[in-house]
This record gives structure tokens, sequence and C-alpha cells, in this order.
């Protein structure tokens, strides 16, 4: 694999600080990383996190920031005007924060929850969001995940056509996908025009129960997921997003993943 286009999340690190973040996605031989998009790793709010301590840590380090792991847009199915002023005010500063650090894309949250309903609310205003990203460089990626639109198969696709930008899409993720019970391959097939970024990481489901594992150990199709990505000529990025600390630490389970994601 080209390690170039590998990164890691430091979500798995959101309790440790910022530089010991830095310092795991170093050590296991990543220059790219998936910044978590809450304090202590990041946040819009300068008194929080400020943004010249994270550029330290990118020159000192050498390792660089592919994607913030951040959250705006919850807010886009409020009714309430300030509410929805606010709301683009964060997706605008998280925006302007990626194109500072030289990052490719952000995540995004369309709304709460997986109401149907919410779709045409919310569309307006990534469609106003994504003009911005747009003028910026940057991608904006609604991660799969259960209890999301996101996480629901027509209602990803249908959010992605209302918003009709090639800034705006799905951050896909095949073992989201599968630990809430949607076939991977086949949401790739209904959104391959709409993947702006990508999460790696692997389980199975066993006794009715998803339990994650090791990259290789689990039932997701590493190259086939690798293949079809790039049957679609995707030019982003590949986050492993190690999420197994309950199985080994990751201090040496990072390494592991980095070493299979070379290999494969």
């Amino acid at each position: 694999m080209d390690m170039t286009r590998a990164s890691t999340c430091t979500y798995p690190l959101r309790e440790q600080s910022l530089d010991y973040a830095f310092e795991v996605v170093a050590g296991a031989g990543f220059n790219k990383l998936d910044l978590w998009g809450r304090a202590p790793h990041f946040s819009t709010d300068p008194d929080e996190v400020k943004p010249q301590d994270i550029e330290a840590l990118v020159q000192s380090s050498g390792v660089r920031v592919a994607n913030l792991g951040s959250y705006p847009g919850a807010d886009f199915d409020s009714a309430e005007e300030d509410v929805l002023a606010e709301a683009m005010a964060q997706m605008r500063a998280t925006i302007d924060l990626a194109k500072r650090f030289g990052a490719r894309s952000i995540r995004v949250l369309p709304g709460h929850g997986e109401d149907p309903g919410v779709v045409d609310a919310i569309a307006e205003p990534f469609r106003q969001a994504a003009d911005y990203a747009a003028q910026k460089g940057i991608y904006l990626g609604m991660e799969n995940h259960r209890g999301s639109i996101a996480g629901v198969l027509e209602l990803a696709v249908k959010l992605c056509r209302l918003v009709d930008s090639p800034f705006f899409g799905v951050l896909y993720e095949p073992c989201n996908l599968m630990a809430g019970g949607v076939d991977y391959k086949e949401a790739f097939e209904a959104f391959r025009d709409d993947i702006v970024h990508v999460h790696i990481k692997d389980g199975r489901w066993t006794d009715g129960a998803f339990q994650r594992h090791h990259l290789g150990h689990g039932d997701i199709d590493m190259r086939w997921v690798v293949q079809a990505l790039a049957g679609i000529d995707y030019q982003g990025d590949y986050a492993l997003e190690y999420e197994i600390c309950d199985i080994e630490p990751i201090e040496t389970g990072l390494v592991k993943w980095y070493e299979y994601w070379e290999n494969l």
C-alpha cells in the first residue's frame, strides 16, 4: 500500500493530551492523522485549543493533519434562527482551521438522529456550507454511523443529491455500516460518487453482537475496499481507526495496524 495515503485517528487517544496523541501516531510510523474534533485535541475556541499549538506539533513531529474529526452541522436541523446562525459560524470556523492546517477534509454531522424529515431541512444549510468549503478546497464528509442519517443508505444518498456539491459527501466507513446491519458493498455502490474520506477498521458479528477486531481478523474484505475505491479514482486518504484498546493498548497495537496496511 501507498503509506503516504495512510493516516490514523486520534479519537482512541481522546483522554490523552494533544502532545501524547502526536507522539503515539508518529511512533507507529504514520505521517498523517485524523485529529479528533474536541478538546484537548481540537476546538474552534482558542481558549480550549490554540491553533498554533497544533501547528507546532505538526512541525516538530512530522505528522500533518489530514482530516478534522469534527462535529459541525448537528444543529442544522434547528428551527431557531440564532441556533442555525451559530451552527453555520462553527462550520465556517472549522473549515477555516482545516484550511490553515492543510487538511483535505472535515467530518460533519447531518443533524440529529435518523428522522427522514430532517433531510430536507438540513439540505439548504449544507449547500451553503459546501459552497464555502469549495472556496477553501475542503471536503465535508458525514460519517456512516448507526443513529445518523449517514448510517441509513437511502437518506445519505438523498442528502448528497439535494446538496449536489463535489465538496459534500460521505465519509465511507465499511465497519460502521456492517455494525449497523448495512451491506457495506451495497452502500459503496449507492454513494460511489459521493465518497470524500474513508475510515478503516475491522469486526464481525458473533452470537448476535458486533465485535471489533484487529485489521485482518474480522469480516471486512480490505482488498475489496481498496480495489473498489481505486476503481472510482478515490484521491483521499485511508484513516485507520484503532478502536480496540480493550483488546490491546494502542501504543503497541497501532504499529501492527501500520504494518498490516503497509503489507496489504
